[in-house]
């Protein structure tokens, strides 16, 4: 692990997996590293980026302005599948976040990601910038092959790919805007709205979204393979297919996985995707879960997973 966070701290790049998903990281205060991150992800540099830091101490080197609902949400979330954004006007221009007035920060629980960000930290540095190891809009990775099937080829020789096994949760966190008087989710993950209000006792901030904020998994299209995804539809012979195990699968289709419960379906969701993909089929049937808790980020990865861009 010394000389994974050695090599970040000399520019390089490093995937590592966390408990959502496998992650491609960066000195967050290098901009030479932050380049050729968004070089090798193929992504817009007015997307921003997720810091992932070791502690809520390390926080304050990003932002002086933390309300007291984020210390609660802090303390009882981190480390975990949780990404906090804050204001932070110093930042405005700056590359890891987009030029925005803002800074999204992530303590991320995986024991790889904790030693790494920690090693790294114990080095100099303040952060690891780290999108989803994939390139921009396809299906995020949850074990170290699909990091290096899909990016290795644009890797040097001095990157690396640590290998964590598969990810637990399976699908990216729950980012909470913290810039407003209340907490609002731009994001829905693993963290749901009722765990958030149930922990900062008031109630969320809804309405009208903050449309110039812009944040990870923000755009309509995202997390789609190269199959078609057909939402509650009766797959046909010779499809792909995905749903709950109680529910059978049509004749002829080809069952692609079968989830016991909806935290095993966030789990199987990407590895099912990119299976879809070995598998060259060109389509795939996916019967959404219950919106409820992590159903409800289900649901959101996939909508987007099957908007048509017409």
């Amino acid at each position: 692990m010394t000389k994974a966070a050695k090599s970040l701290k000399r520019g390089n790049l490093v995937a590592f997996p966390t408990e959502t998903v496998y992650g491609i990281g960066a000195d967050a205060t290098n901009f030479n590293a932050l380049s050729r991150l968004f070089s090798v992800k193929s992504r817009p540099h007015s997307h921003p980026l997720i810091v992932h830091i070791a502690s809520l101490d390390q926080a304050k080197h990003w932002t002086t302005e933390i309300p007291n609902y984020a210390l609660s949400l802090a303390e009882n979330f981190w480390p975990g599948p949780m990404t906090l954004i804050f204001s932070n006007e110093s930042l405005a221009g700056n590359l890891v976040n987009g030029g925005q007035a803002s800074i999204a920060l992530r303590i991320p629980s995986d024991p790889i990601a904790s030693q790494l960000i920690s090693e790294f930290t114990a080095l100099g540095g303040h952060g690891i910038a780290a999108p989803s190891a994939n390139k921009y809009k396809s299906v995020s990775p949850t074990q170290a092959q699909d990091v290096s099937d899909e990016i290795g080829p644009y890797l040097s020789h001095s990157d690396i790919i640590l290998d964590g096994g598969k990810c637990s949760i399976g699908i990216e966190s729950t980012i909470i805007s913290c810039i407003n008087s209340k907490p609002r989710i731009l994001r829905p993950g693993a963290i749901t709205a009722e765990m958030i209000k149930n922990c900062v006792g008031i109630d969320l901030q809804t309405g009208k979204q903050e449309t110039k904020l812009r944040y990870p998994g923000i755009e309509k299209s995202h997390y789609r393979p190269k199959a078609r995804v057909v939402l509650n539809k009766k797959a046909k012979p010779g499809e792909g297919f995905m749903a709950l195990s109680h529910i059978d699968t049509p004749s002829g289709a080809i069952r692609l996985a079968s989830p016991d419960s909806v935290e095993q379906f966030a789990s199987q969701l990407y590895a099912t995707l990119r299976l879809a993909d070995k598998k060259l089929l060109d389509t795939i049937c996916v019967i959404l879960p219950p919106a409820s808790g992590v159903g409800v980020a289900i649901i959101d990865r996939l909508l987007r997973s099957s908007y048509k861009n017409e």
